[in-house]
C-alpha cells in the first residue's frame, strides 16, 4: 500500500522506471490517467507511458516545457498549455473518449480547454505501462533526456472518463471510484535508482 507515500527518482538524467502491472482485460473507448509530480526539470520529460506492441504512444503524457503538456492517443497528440508552475506539486488529469475524440486535461483541479483527438480509436490491451520513461519500443527505447527525476505519486488509470466531481476529487485525494491502477493497491516493480519514501507534506 502507497498510501502518503512517494516514488523518488533520484538522478537526472537517469535510466530508472517504474513498471505498473493493470489488470486490462479488454481494449480501451474511454479512460482516464491521473498522477501527481514534483520536479524541478526544465527539460522534456515523460510522466505515464502505456505502450503496446503496435503503437509505443498509446497513451503518453509527457511534459515537454513548464509552461506545457502533451497529451497522446494513439500516437497522434494534442498540447495543453498551463500557467509555469510556481515548482510546487502537479496534479494532472487526462481522460478521453473514443466516441467524440474529446481530450479533456485538469491540473491542479481545473479543467484546460478540451480538445479533439484520435476519435473512433481503440486503446490496445496487451501494454506495457511505465513511470518515468518515454517508451520508443514495447517495454523499452528510452531517451535518458526524457526521462523524469524527482517525485510521483497517486497514479491512476481507469477505463471510464471520469465526471468533473471525481476530476477535483482526486485533485483533493478524496474517494474514487475503482481503477484499473489505484495507488493505495498498485502493483509495481522498481527498475534502477527510485526509492519508496513517505511523503514530505500533504
Amino acid at each position: 500500500d502507497l498510501y502518503r507515500k512517494v516514488f523518488v527518482f533520484r538522478k537526472d538524467p537517469s535510466d530508472a522506471y517504474v513498471v505498473l502491472r493493470a489488470r486490462l482485460e479488454q481494449p480501451l473507448h474511454n479512460f482516464t490517467v491521473c498522477l501527481r509530480s514534483y520536479t524541478d526539470l526544465s527539460r522534456p520529460h515523460s510522466l505515464f507511458s502505456y505502450a503496446t506492441k503496435a503503437q509505443d504512444n498509446e497513451i503518453l503524457l509527457f511534459k515537454p516545457k513548464p509552461e506545457e503538456y502533451r497529451f497522446y492517443v494513439g500516437g497522434k497528440f494534442v498540447t495543453f498549455r498551463v500557467p509555469e508552475g510556481r515548482r510546487d506539486w502537479e496534479h494532472v488529469c487526462a481522460s478521453w473518449e473514443s466516441a467524440t475524440g474529446i481530450a479533456e486535461f485538469w491540473l491542479n483541479g481545473k479543467p484546460r480547454p478540451r480538445k479533439g483527438l484520435q476519435r473512433g480509436y481503440t486503446v490496445g490491451a496487451t501494454a506495457a505501462i511505465l513511470l518515468g520513461q518515454e517508451q520508443d519500443s514495447f517495454g523499452g527505447g528510452f531517451d535518458l533526456y526524457n526521462s523524469f527525476s524527482g517525485e510521483l505519486t497517486d497514479v491512476y488509470l481507469w477505463d471510464t472518463g471520469l465526471s468533473p466531481d471525481k476530476m477535483r476529487a482526486a485533485f483533493l485525494s478524496l474517494r474514487l471510484p475503482p481503477a484499473l491502477l489505484a495507488w493505495n493497491s498498485l502493483g509495481y516493480e522498481v527498475k534502477g535508482d527510485v526509492v519508496v519514501k513517505p511523503r514530505l507534506r500533504e
